[in-house]
């Protein structure tokens, strides 16, 4: 274990308003992420409790809604993902510079 102390003084960096807007930002998008996936995820079973004639209707064959609404789930999964990195990327730079003006 280090004594060494960190290069960055990171009471100081939190205080700035760049700083606090990144991380706003950030708890929005993951928050509003979070709120969309598991509303998204949990339709399933509650259209199939509420709606069974609905979800039963035949689409393709004997595919039917319900099995269209779950595989569209992996779908929505791998976009917020994509969505996910795309932006994180964007704030690591962003954090780098907030950072970089910092010293």
């Amino acid at each position: 274990m280090s004594d060494q102390k960190s290069p960055v003084n990171w009471d100081a960096l939190e205080a700035k308003p760049e700083f606090r807007s990144l991380v706003s930002r950030k708890t929005r998008f993951i928050v509003s992420a979070t709120i969309f996936f598991m509303a998204y995820y949990l339709a399933l079973p509650v259209l199939v409790g509420w709606f069974p004639e609905l979800m039963k209707t035949q689409v393709l064959g004997k595919v039917n809604i319900a099995y269209i609404f779950a595989l569209s789930q992996f779908l929505m999964a791998w976009i917020i993902a994509f969505m996910y990195v795309r932006k994180a990327s964007a704030w690591d730079k962003e954090a780098a510079a907030v950072i970089k003006d910092h010293h």
